[in-house]
């Protein structure tokens, strides 16, 4: 048995298949008893590659500091907001967050349960898991962000969202996968690594980690090396991404 699951549950995925549609909820844990951790997510609009690491979908600028379109009591579980000049698809921020970024009920965030798509510049009402906790007026400004683990990317080397884990396979455009998190992995290196020291992401090659040097690296932490292999190749890293 080349591994075995930590907590006795039946996934509808097995651990290394992808799936043109969702069979977890994206952000499901999944955890080994090697202390590999994986969670479920979707590629985002381009294809990943085995051992490369990656970052949560970029913030869409124009859904930051959006207005909240009619009021919305307490208790209700439906939000109408105004977009900024961009577009939003149907569900693209299903299972990610709406947070009330000023005025009134500022500081509460709320999970998102679907939305229909809207045009740019137009109302889109928004279904939550969560009731309001505080009555938001039309004063009220609302951002909107994807669940991290949604439409995720091989990280660039100018990260635009934070590294979020590692694919342990191809996968393609838009498919759902077990994504890395946690224990060993094999990643794509760049320059010299050092055993036992941790690593970032890199600001030289996509997709890989470098060296962590006080001081200058500006990444969040990746992991700590376990084997070193040359640069361009893949080192194994114990990865502890923050979050899971």
């Amino acid at each position: 048995m080349p591994y075995v699951e930590s907590e006795k549950k039946v996934f509808a995925q097995s651990l290394f298949d992808e799936s043109s549609t969702a069979k977890e909820r994206v952000g499901t844990i999944r955890k080994l008893d090697d202390g590999r951790v994986f969670v479920y997510a979707e590629a985002g609009g381009v294809a990943l590659v085995a051992g490369n690491l990656l970052q949560s979908a970029a913030p869409v600028a124009n859904h930051l500091n959006i207005a909240v379109a009619a009021a919305a009591e307490v208790d209700a579980t439906e939000v109408t907001v105004t977009l900024g000049a961009t577009l939003a698809a149907a569900n693209a921020y299903q299972d990610g967050f709406l947070h009330v970024n000023d005025a009134t009920g500022e500081g509460h965030l709320y999970k998102i349960k679907s939305h229909p798509a809207a045009a740019s510049a137009a109302s889109l009402v928004i279904q939550l898991y969560d009731k309001i906790r505080v009555a938001l007026t039309t004063s009220s400004e609302v951002t909107l962000t994807k669940h991290p683990c949604k439409d995720v990317i091989q990280c660039p080397t100018t990260l635009t969202s934070t590294p979020i884990g590692v694919a342990p396979m191809a996968v393609t455009i838009d498919n759902f996968f077990w994504m890395q998190v946690k224990g060993p992995a094999a990643v794509l290196t760049d320059g010299t690594v050092v055993v036992g020291e941790t690593v970032v992401a890199s600001n030289g090659t996509a997709g890989s980690v470098e060296d962590f040097v006080p001081g200058t690296s500006l990444s969040a932490i990746v992991g700590s090396v376990l084997q070193v292999n040359a640069t361009t190749e893949q080192s194994l890293i114990n990865l502890n991404i923050i979050g899971f």
